[in-house]
């Protein structure tokens, strides 16, 4: 499985590269969509944990995890530029800017094993304060008037940067912060299962991506909950994080794979052409 998500994030990151090679100004008119801008920032957060991804096998490779690092800092300046040149009407939170300005916060995954601690210190904490002022900003907007049925599974992404925040504050050893994220997750988790009809009531579209990464995250954070001793709750949440996540991301590589493949993805996602 980890050589699988190995060679499948290197595809389409090397299929992706050679597009903007041949155009590079077509990852600006990609920039115009927030699924977009979160998707190259997701590409700078797997980079970093593809240096995680060779740890198992006693490879150290740094420099992989460097690159990711630049790549994120990269993406979250890109995704600002278009910010910045957007339409003020248009300037709103969404749940993908969680992707870009909080997806720092992987670092440590792979940053604490090669011995980059402080440095991860410093990727986790500029990572809160986006999280913080993505969560009140976002709260505040959904108080006014609720996602669209189509996009209502984004919210989801809100589950994995807390997931993300307790596991890199538990591998610095920061208990008690692990502590809090922990739980914050945990009812993130129970809520957002909760919402499950609310959220796909519009049917399956690539949206439903939305749902893989938090739930990955989740199940990662109760393994290494399970290892600090939190008990039976985490053992639970293993299992069922096992139970929910296998299918659901495998069945979405799937459809994704597939539509790729047949060309209807770049028309559904209005992706721009090279």
């Amino acid at each position: 499985m980890l050589g699988l998500a190995t060679a499948y994030f290197l595809f389409f990151f090397i299929t992706y590269l050679r597009k903007v090679l041949a155009r590079p100004l077509v990852l600006f008119e990609d920039m115009k969509l927030p699924p977009a801008r979160a998707g190259i920032a997701a590409a700078a957060m797997s980079m970093m944990l593809l240096a995680a991804a060779f740890l198992p096998f006693g490879i150290y490779v740094p420099q992989v995890w460097w690159a990711g690092v630049m790549l994120q800092i990269a993406a979250s300046a890109i995704v600002c530029y278009a910010i910045w040149h957007e339409p003020p009407e248009q300037r709103i939170f969404t749940p993908y800017q969680y992707l870009t300005f909080v997806g720092p916060v992987v670092g440590p995954v792979a940053g604490i094993p090669l011995g980059y601690v402080r440095e991860s210190i410093w990727l986790t904490f500029a990572a809160l304060a986006a999280y913080l002022i993505i969560t009140v900003g976002y709260g505040r907007q959904l108080r006014q008037s609720l996602p669209p049925v189509g996009l209502r599974p984004a919210l989801a992404i809100f589950l994995a940067p807390n997931c993300l925040f307790a596991l890199s504050f538990g591998m610095l050893e920061m208990d008690w912060l692990f502590i809090v994220f922990y739980w914050v997750a945990n009812v993130v988790a129970a809520g957002l299962v909760l919402l499950i009809p609310w959220m796909c009531k519009g049917g399956w579209t690539p949206v439903w991506s939305a749902f893989t990464f938090p739930a990955a995250a989740f199940l990662n954070l109760q393994v290494l909950a399970v290892a600090k001793g939190a008990g039976i709750a985490a053992l639970i949440g293993v299992y069922a994080g096992l139970a929910i996540a296998t299918p659901l991301i495998l069945i979405t590589a799937y459809r994704f794979v597939w539509l790729w493949v047949t060309g209807e993805l770049s028309d559904i996602t209005r992706a721009a052409r090279a």
